[in-house]
């Protein structure tokens, strides 16, 4: 399988794990190390992977389902670094739709690519690019 093409199952089976709830399939997408960084809307920096697990940890505990739409969606590899660029539409219940700004940081092992870096900002406006 192409990088690009690894990069975007990895990504993928990391939206699908927060979509089901799954705590074990997270935990399987994340590398569990100290340089595993995490960044959700309005949170500080969750550095580490104990502290990066216990946030997913009390996130799917919620037990509020979300779905996510991805959008703009734009890959990159290089060497043993991946990452995913892309718009997350949040659709649930309790928030009518939220679109969060988010970059995947992905490592390639060998046993396949895992995530080091998650960073995810609410997007407040949207501007349009100019001539």
């Amino acid at each position: 399988m192409e990088p690009i093409e690894a990069v975007l199952e990895a990504n993928g089976r990391y939206y699908g794990a927060f979509e089901a709830g799954d705590l074990d399939g997270m935990s399987s997408v994340w590398e569990h190390s100290e340089r595993a960084t995490c960044t959700h809307p309005g949170w500080v920096t969750l550095r580490g992977w104990a502290s990066v697990a216990a946030s997913y940890f009390a996130l799917l505990q919620q037990g509020q389902p979300l779905q996510f739409l991805l959008t703009q969606v734009r890959p990159a590899a290089t060497g043993d670094v991946g990452w995913v660029s892309l718009d997350e539409n949040l659709l649930g219940p309790a928030d009518g739709g939220v679109t969060i700004a988010a970059l995947n940081v992905f490592v390639r092992h060998p046993e396949g690519w895992k995530m080091v870096c998650h960073h995810g900002s609410a997007v407040a406006a949207v501007l349009e690019p100019g001539p």
